[in-house]
Formats: structure tokens, C-alpha cells, sequence
């Protein structure tokens, strides 16, 4: 039988259905909140919890144990705080002097920070284990498909994509007409759609693209649409979107199916 999860939870809603699943399900969790990175909104005195700053890794290993934690799962997104904002405890001060001088990218750090995990007895789990049906399917999944021109472009930002994580970088890229309009950096796919809704041609909408990276672990950090995707492209004028089937977390597939519908953008799994 699985023992006590605990979930270390970040912004968006994926901690929160992982929380539910729990309950539905019947299994034990423990949350710890990311601080200030949202979680604090959904939680509540139901839902066993504490809150802990990014920094304080020590305490937060401490806690996890106390709690009966066996595995763990890493949930939603986190955005880097600036070394003064962490305030690392002298646990996490020695798990950066052990990292040494290495600029890792996101799926670096996150490879690091489940190795540490494992390191100290916990089992790190996907969130794709935990929530059925969660992972993109093959195929396009709305009632708008990808015309021709759509077609390479999707290809094309599929290329783009591969390059781009393959040196750590990002998961995502808009392309238009066979022009790269975008790659995602930090600042994450709804900040990557707004900017280019201002750089975006006349005629047929661009393409989001988004795939895992070469290599990525599958537990960790796999690129997410949702229903706040597929809004951000309707608002920028998008043609549709293209996700990694098998590679691509969609949250709420139902909702944004239905929205994307009602306003004719296209959405399609594809082979990464």
C-alpha cells in the first residue's frame, strides 16, 4: 500500500486536484506550501498543511518526516526567487555549495532537488501517476483543425522546441506563417502568449507549441496546458495550440476543450 504523500505545492491548480485525489481516494497527504507561491489560496484547515519559505529546506525535511511522509511529489509552478529572498537555511546553503558554479536550468535544478529527495528516503513520484487522465492524448481534440499552414508550423516549432530543451531552457514556442514569433524563457507560457499577441502577423493566427525536454524526467516539471491556456490564446488571437502527446500535462481538459470550441481554436496532441 502507498504511504502518507506529501505534496510540495507551488501556484496553479495542479496541487490542489492532487489534494482532492487524496481525499477521494481515500489516501493520507500532507501539504507543504511553497510561500508565496500561491498555495495559501486553496488551503484550508481540512486539508493538513504548513507553510514554509523556499530557503528553508531543512525544516521542510524535518516537518515531512514528522509527518509519516513516504513519497513525494513536486506540484505546480515556481517562480526563482533572487538569492536575498531565499534566505537558505544552512541545509539549503550546503545543497547550492554542492550544486558548485553549474547555471541549471530548470529541469537541472529540479533533476538536483529530486536526487536530494531520494537521497534523504523519500520517493519521488509523477504527478501523472496520481491523476488519471491527465497527460495529453493524441490527436486534435476540438471541433477546429489545424489547416496546412498550421500543420508546419507545428512542425517547425516542434524543431524549435527540441533545441530549445535541449540546453534547459523552455518548453514552449509561437510560431506564425514559418516565423519563430517567440521561445518561452522564465518568464513561463502566459507571459510568452501576451508578448506575442503584439508581435504577431496579419492572416491565419499563430501556433503554440509546446513539448518536454530532451531527457526530461518524467516526474518532474512536464509542460502544462489548461484552461488558462487556452484563454490566454484566445485572447491573443492564436489559431490553436500543439502539446506533446504522452509528454504534456492538460488540467482540466473538459473545460478547455469547451471553451476553445466556443471560439474556434484548434487543439491537437502530437508526437513530440
Amino acid at each position: 500500500m502507498a504511504g502518507r504523500l506529501g505534496i510540495i505545492a507551488g501556484g496553479g491548480d495542479l496541487p490542489r486536484q492532487v489534494a482532492e485525489t487524496c481525499r477521494q481516494g481515500g489516501r493520507s497527504c500532507f501539504v507543504i506550501a511553497l510561500e508565496g507561491q500561491g498555495a495559501e489560496a486553496w488551503l484550508s484547515s481540512d486539508v493538513p498543511h504548513a507553510v514554509f519559505r523556499l530557503g528553508a529546506a531543512g525544516a521542510m525535511l524535518d516537518r515531512l518526516r514528522a509527518e509519516g511522509v513516504t513519497q513525494i511529489v513536486l506540484a505546480g509552478g515556481v517562480r526563482r526567487p533572487s538569492l536575498s529572498d531565499l534566505r537558505p537555511d544552512w541545509y539549503a546553503t550546503r545543497f547550492f555549495a554542492r550544486l558548485g558554479l553549474k547555471a541549471l536550468g530548470d529541469d537541472g535544478l529540479l533533476r538536483a532537488v529530486a536526487s536530494l529527495l531520494e537521497e534523504e528516503g523519500f520517493r519521488v513520484v509523477g504527478i501523472q501517476t496520481l491523476i488519471a487522465d491527465l497527460l495529453m492524448p493524441s490527436g486534435v481534440l476540438t471541433q477546429a483543425v489545424p489547416d496546412e499552414q498550421a500543420l508546419l508550423d507545428i512542425n517547425h516549432g516542434l524543431t524549435v522546441a527540441h533545441a530549445l530543451g535541449a540546453v534547459d531552457v523552455g518548453q514552449a514556442v509561437v510560431v506564425q506563417a514559418g516565423l519563430v514569433l517567440g521561445v518561452e524563457a522564465i518568464e513561463g507560457t502566459d507571459a510568452l502568449i501576451a508578448r506575442c499577441a503584439l508581435l504577431k502577423r496579419e492572416g491565419p493566427g499563430p501556433v503554440l507549441v509546446k513539448r518536454a525536454k530532451p531527457g526530461q524526467d518524467r516526474r518532474l516539471d512536464l509542460p502544462t496546458i489548461g484552461p488558462d491556456t487556452i484563454a490566454a490564446c484566445i485572447a491573443a488571437g492564436f489559431a490553436g495550440i500543439a502539446a506533446e502527446a504522452g509528454g504534456t500535462l492538460f488540467v482540466g481538459r473538459d473545460d478547455a476543450v469547451r471553451a476553445a470550441d466556443r471560439m474556434g481554436l484548434f487543439v491537437t496532441g502530437v508526437a513530440g
